[in-house]
């Protein structure tokens, strides 16, 4: 009785909206690419390919460089070196039959201009910080593990005990070198201060023999310095 007086005062309610219906004829957007326009599905596929053709480029180039000497890689080795070196150079020093048996760390100090006047810093341990950066890592850095590691190996693989280049890609390593101490040194000064020099050295010292063996090891550690090189 009292809903009857409520719709004779209120006038009729109006008509409820039917239910959305679901046709096999309405589009329906797809994940991924195949949801993109077409021009967007060309850029893509487009740039997809580029990179995989760069993958595989990369891939034959750094194959060539370790596999043993064969016609293909003797005909382009100067294109091959020019890619792989120094970022992308392959060794085997970890297995036998010489496995590492030093801790190699490579230091750098700078003759450093600020407000102050001109200085020159103590000798940084650069691999010591790597050290410290990987440690205890579950997702250490490639870089941090292998960068000033592998650039050390490069410079003395192309330079005599004088520190003398004995061919064209010690200049190279030279500057690889030089970068990467600059990037790591940069960020500790402010921009009024200005590096002028630096100078690397390594501090080299045989692991220990452990103490169930007879061998008797030498651990004190040698230096080995570099000149000055100007920034």
């Amino acid at each position: 009785m009292e809903s009857n007086e409520r719709e004779a005062a209120e006038g009729p309610l109006p008509p409820a909206d039917p239910p959305a219906r679901v046709t096999a004829d309405a589009p329906s957007r797809a994940p991924g690419i195949a949801g993109l326009s077409t021009p967007y599905r060309v850029v893509a596929a487009l740039a997809l390919g580029a990179v995989a053709v760069a993958a595989c480029a990369h891939l034959a180039a750094v194959f060539l460089h370790v596999a043993p000497s064969n016609t293909v890689s003797k005909r382009h080795a100067a294109l091959i070196d020019g890619w792989v070196y120094p970022e992308f150079e392959q060794n085997w020093k970890l297995f036998a039959p010489n496995p590492l048996q030093q801790n190699i760390a490579v230091q750098v100090r700078a003759e450093v201009r600020t407000a102050a006047g001109l200085s020159t810093t103590d000798w940084r341990d650069l691999s010591a910080e790597d050290g410290r950066a990987i440690r205890h890592s579950l997702l250490p850095s490639h870089t941090e593990q292998n960068e000033l590691r592998r650039a050390w190996d490069f410079f003395t693989g192309s330079h005599d005990e004088n520190n003398k280049a004995n061919g064209e890609r010690g200049e190279l390593s030279e500057e690889y070198l030089r970068r990467i101490a600059l990037a790591r040194l940069t960020p500790s000064y402010r921009e009024d201060d200005r590096i002028l020099r630096i100078q690397l050295r390594s501090a080299t010292r045989a692991v220990a023999a452990p103490s169930w063996s007879q061998e008797k090891t030498d651990t004190q550690t040698y230096y080995r310095e570099l000149p000055w090189w100007t920034v």
